[in-house]
């Protein structure tokens, strides 16, 4: 019956999304009071993600070096510099642009292996490239947002590096320490891992919707226009470079999956924590919009016989 509840709570994670978004905008203080516990509570979100991983999941990216290889560059290459042109494109104010940036830079989502699953996509490969592109994410992230947007406003490299490596490797492998050594004993409670990944998500949200309550009537429009833009250029390009590479249906698929869905939550919690408030906005409506995107493009792919996967 739990994990029936759980299972459910997880599925529907867009709908509680915009939920708690909702409240938060018209009960700001209760959610803005948690700010400084922010950082910590990604790092909680990360350690559920890593308790899901196994030995397995490394191992098909051994397998396919290659593949991974292409997928990674893909995706640290199309989206940052995608946010850059789209942000110059829209003429977005300093803070956004520096957001939307940070966004792009972020690793692929987790939820894109579930996505991937749902459209009969290749789900190992999915979880290969989210998984490296997270390895890879303490120096890209910073580095690539400090590249393209610290012209705009001030962007800490080195702490926000650092902060990283707190929120993302630290607990990510503990959570896989953590289902390595107490497998029997974690399996039972499996569901409970994403469960706490999501509210965490859903929680860093809505404080990105509370702390910017005066500012979001302004900007909705522009922001929404400027992520959708952004997230479908993403999936399109993704799909481009796996028939580039020619790759099979499946992972070309995948790879539209991956590049259009960002890890915005860690761009939301980087952001609230080194470039401001505003700069959190993007990141916090890509969580939304990326779901929602996905859930299309998966929904009619389902359709479609599953490819065989070479």
């Amino acid at each position: 019956m739990l994990n029936r509840v759980l299972g459910f709570y997880t599925k529907y994670f867009a709908v509680w999304v915009v939920v708690f978004g909702i409240a938060a905008y018209y009960y700001p203080s209760p959610i803005a009071a948690l700010k400084d516990f922010n950082k910590w509570f990604f790092a909680i979100t990360m350690f559920g993600i890593g308790a899901v991983l196994c030995a397995d999941d490394f191992r098909h990216i051994i397998k396919n070096p290659v593949i991974v290889l292409i997928g990674s560059a893909a995706q640290f290459t199309i989206m940052p510099f995608g946010a850059f042109i789209v942000a110059r494109i829209f003429g977005l104010p300093p803070e956004l642009a520096a957001g939307l940036i940070l966004t792009g830079a972020a690793p692929g989502a987790m939820s894109s292996n579930v996505m991937s699953y749902i459209a009969k996509a290749d789900v190992a490969y999915s979880v290969s490239l989210t998984t490296v592109s997270t390895m890879l994410c303490p120096l890209l992230t910073p580095g690539l947002t400090w590249l393209l947007a610290s012209s705009k406003i001030p962007v800490p490299f080195w702490k926000m590096a650092a902060d990283v490596l707190i929120m993302v490797i630290i607990p990510l492998f503990a959570g896989f320490a953590v289902r390595h050594y107490f497998k029997k004993r974690i399996e039972q409670i499996l569901p409970v891992f994403p469960a706490i990944s999501v509210t965490f998500i859903i929680f860093i949200c809505s404080l990105v919707i509370a702390l910017n309550h005066d500012y979001l009537p302004k900007a909705t429009a522009a922001v929404l226009a400027t992520v959708l833009v952004l997230n479908i250029y993403g999936m399109f390009c993704g799909y481009g470079v796996g028939s580039l590479f020619r790759m099979n249906t499946a992972r070309r698929r995948t790879l539209a999956i991956e590049i259009g869905m960002q890890n915005a939550g860690l761009g939301s919690a980087l952001a609230l924590e080194h470039l401001g408030p505003r700069a959190a906005v993007p990141a916090a409506f890509f969580v939304f919009v990326c779901i929602f995107t996905a859930a299309i493009a998966a929904a009619i792919w389902q359709r479609s016989p599953s490819p065989k996967i070479a």
